[in-house]
């Protein structure tokens, strides 16, 4: 009978270790800047919002407890009025470079149109059909982007899926009165990001998230400057991007969340090697001077 008993409970962990999230979010809700308000009702929109991501299934991926992506929604509360607010949206995920104990940030994002109607308790409705409320569209619509820039990371284009989908709820959101998800209105607002995974004219940025990735980083760990020449072959396909799509939102994406790691990468590559790589980058970001010069000084 005991051996029954083992084999149940060890198809119940494969069950759940198969069928298990994809997320690990950190939900904040930052109230600091409202005064002479119920700030219960801030506490109990943090929990609903990590409850309805992390608890939901949001594809057919075969995912491990600890293969979860470590990701974080900051929301700073900047007007309320009854049930409506109005936010800045913080956004961030990260990812483990194989066989190593660092994590790579894949999108720092700021969303400055969120506005949303809660009233405290409210349950949170996933639906893929329609638009239940603003604040699940978005929550949907980032959770969809994460996922789409990790996978596009360990397989080309293999985010895909992902960026449908949130195509699919930027075009429900353009039926709403809502900011942030029409056309034109903002460079870089969701439409506009999720635009720049789904045109033609940029598509060249999702080949080298995967080179910068998987062949880059990840290679690194076996050889060093093997991996680096990668990172340069994505560096370099970037500055076609920018030739292609100067205002796009991905290269503020891309220098949001790795210019400070590809300045710490090249500081320890061989001199001429920084030199090359810094006359690339400050083509792409003129302004970044400050910031890039680190490659040339680096480890003198």
């Amino acid at each position: 009978m005991k051996y029954v008993s083992f084999f149940i409970l060890f198809f119940i962990l494969l069950s759940s270790s198969v069928s298990a999230q994809e997320l690990n979010c950190r939900v904040q809700v930052n109230s600091d800047k409202i005064q002479g308000t119920n700030k219960q009702v801030f506490t109990t929109l943090e929990q609903a919002i990590s409850e309805y991501i992390n608890t939901r299934k949001w594809s057919n991926a075969q995912i491990s407890p600890n293969e979860r992506i470590e990701c974080s929604l900051l929301l700073t509360v900047q007007e309320a009025e009854d049930t409506r607010y109005k936010c800045d949206l913080q956004v961030q995920s990260r990812r483990p470079v194989y066989n190593a104990s660092y994590s790579t940030t894949m999108l720092n994002f700021r969303d400055t149109e969120f506005e949303f109607t809660y009233q405290e308790y409210e349950p949170l409705i996933y639906n893929e059909n329609m638009l239940e409320s603003n604040l699940t569209a978005v929550i949907d619509f980032y959770v969809y982007m994460i996922l789409g820039l990790d996978f596009d990371s360990f397989s080309p284009e293999g985010g895909t899926v992902f960026f449908q989908r949130a195509e699919k709820i930027v075009a429900m959101g353009q039926s709403s009165m809502e900011a942030g998800w029409k056309a034109f209105e903002n460079n870089r607002n969701r439409h506009a990001l999720m635009s720049a995974f789904i045109e033609p004219r940029t598509a060249l940025f999702r080949k080298l998230w995967y080179v910068y990735h998987r062949e880059g980083l990840d290679g690194m760990t076996v050889s060093v400057d093997k991996g680096r020449a990668k990172i340069t072959e994505a560096i370099n396909q970037l500055q076609e991007v920018r030739s292609e799509a100067s205002t796009s939102v991905l290269l503020p994406l891309f220098s949001d969340s790795k210019l400070d790691e590809v300045v710490n990468i090249y500081s320890k590559a061989p001199q001429q090697e920084k030199e090359d790589i810094y006359k690339i980058l400050i083509g792409i970001y003129p302004t970044e001077n400050s910031r890039l010069k680190a490659i040339r000084e680096g480890d003198r």
